[in-house]
């Protein structure tokens, strides 16, 4: 197994410092899909990773839409906190391959599904971050709009789309999206080391925010014995109230289900699997605590300072009276949403696009590719709404569950861990991972039944049953390829090859 270097996190690190082998077949490798040389994200990095993640506009919201499911705000804050260890133990099982072999995602599915099937999995993960990319950068666009009517309340008919408008979008918004959509471009465009060093400072930045605000309402609200912690859209207590809970930690789930599956494209570049899974604790567990309480607080001080409850940050930092601590407030909630959506969304289809055709589309442009697509869905239809958020999710979750299963299932339990490096580069009808022509039949067969169950199961049974689309999907993959794979003589699957 070939094993990369460790060098000191200070030294710059960009997305092509992999290693290109002579023998490597040009259709399958660049120097951003190879082997790294070197490795230097540190646990520190990871938990500014996550911490940018969560503290997202994206995030927050999210985490304000369980309250329409009709819970408490503590149900609320114990379904966020126990579907958050969920998705710590699920990064730290995709991790591991990716960190072990230096490789991002793409590259590692090609273990399971071929080195050219591993086109299916990159393609799917690939689009569905152009429309996470299209969804975060409009809600960091929309601090951009309010920013700009708190600063010039005259621009507000600019700001409704009824008055001026074009596909759904307000001509400020267009300007704002516009705006966030050339700054993540730039920043991306300088690198892996330049991305790092931005999520560094995201993380912590928001967090100061996040406190301030949080004091702010809870004084203004006239102390705690005033924030109720049981608003008055409560609709389900008692035994009623966990299946809604689980639920919502389904949703918890689905929604860090995008950078769950390719977390391999960043724990490639951690000094060890020790790093990772400390910076995974750090940013998961620990992080989301106290994330999920400022959250709950928050939005629960709002009922008695504004009279109705607000779960957008942006908004409700639009409604300060203090036009500096507005315009901060705006500023820094828009920084570390553009800080993830490139961490998540940009690196993600960069490596993606990439790996299906190596030699014509580099990591710089699989990332543009994916910015220019995030346009055309109009992300600002995908995400206005507790209802239409829920809907996403659920929808995404269904293709997402599937690959996260069949990885799972053939890295632990079909591969037992042991991986052949440089046969991930080869088209030598031998090699490894070759299977018929290329592709792995079961693994790609497993992944299309599954995700059509689970697309039944989100357009065609009802809300609850739909939030557990990624379960669904990914147990029912799991499941089906070790079955396929027990069931089958040993190198069947290379019949034709």
């Amino acid at each position: 197994m070939t094993r990369a270097e460790v060098e000191p996190a200070g030294r710059s690190h960009a997305a092509g410092d992999g290693v290109v082998k002579a023998g490597y077949h040009p259709r399958l490798t660049n120097s951003d899909l190879a082997p790294l040389k070197v490795k230097n994200w540190t646990s520190y990095n990871f938990f500014a990773f996550w911490m940018s993640d969560v503290h997202s506009v994206g995030g927050y919201v999210t985490a304000g839409s369980l309250f329409a499911l009709g819970l408490a705000a503590w149900q609320v804050l114990v379904s966020l906190l126990v579907g958050i260890v969920v998705v710590y133990f699920l990064c730290n099982l995709v991790a591991r391959p990716s960190q072990a072999t230096g490789v991002p995602y793409p590259v590692v599915s090609r273990v399971a599904f071929g080195v050219l099937g591993a086109n299916v999995p990159a393609v799917i993960r690939g689009l569905i971050a152009v429309a996470w990319y299209g969804i975060q950068t409009y809600l960091a666009s929309n601090a951009l709009v309010l920013l700009a009517l708190k600063v010039d309340p005259s621009w507000a008919p600019y700001a409704d789309v009824a008055q001026h408008g074009f596909v759904g979008l307000s001509t400020l918004g267009w300007i704002g999206f516009g705006v966030m959509w050339v700054v993540q471009a730039l920043v991306f465009w300088r690198g892996m080391d330049a991305i790092r060093r931005f999520i560094d400072f995201c993380g912590p930045a928001v967090y100061v925010v996040m406190f301030a605000l949080a004091a702010y309402l809870v004084t203004e609200a006239g102390g705690f014995s005033q924030v109720s912690l049981n608003l008055g859209s409560i609709e389900h207590t008692g035994l009623g109230a966990v299946g809604v809970m689980v639920s919502a930690i389904a949703l918890v789930v689905s929604y860090f289900s995008g950078p769950m599956l390719n977390y391999g494209d960043f724990a490639r570049y951690g000094t060890t699997m020790r790093a990772v899974r400390k910076g995974n604790f750090l940013g998961l567990p620990v992080n989301f605590l106290v994330f999920a309480v400022l959250c709950v607080v928050t939005a629960s001080a709002t009922v008695p300072v504004y009279g109705e409850l607000i779960t957008d940050p942006v908004a409700t930092v639009y409604r300060l009276d203090n036009l500096t601590i507005a315009v901060l407030g705006c500023l820094t909630f828009m920084i570390a949403t553009v800080g993830i959506n490139i961490v998540a969304n940009f690196v993600s289809p960069a490596f993606d696009f990439s790996h299906v055709a190596p030699q014509r589309i580099s990591w710089r442009t699989g990332g543009m590719i994916a910015a220019v697509g995030s346009v055309l869905i109009t992300p600002w239809n995908l995400y206005n709404s507790p209802e239409t958020i829920h809907y996403t999710l659920d929808t995404l979750g269904a293709f997402i569950g599937p690959l996260y299963g069949v990885l799972i299932a053939d890295y632990y339990v079909v591969k037992k861990q042991q991986v052949r490096v440089d046969d991930l580069f080869t088209m030598d009808p031998a090699g490894t991972y070759h299977y018929r022509r290329g592709w792995n039949p079961i693994a790609v067969g497993v992944t299309a039944v599954a995700a059509v169950v689970g697309i039944v199961v989100v357009f065609f049974t009802n809300a609850t049953a739909a939030s557990f689309s990624w379960f669904i999907g990914a147990g029912l993959a799991f499941g089906l390829y070790v079955a396929l794979k027990n069931s089958i003589p040993a190198g069947a699957d290379r019949a034709g090859a």
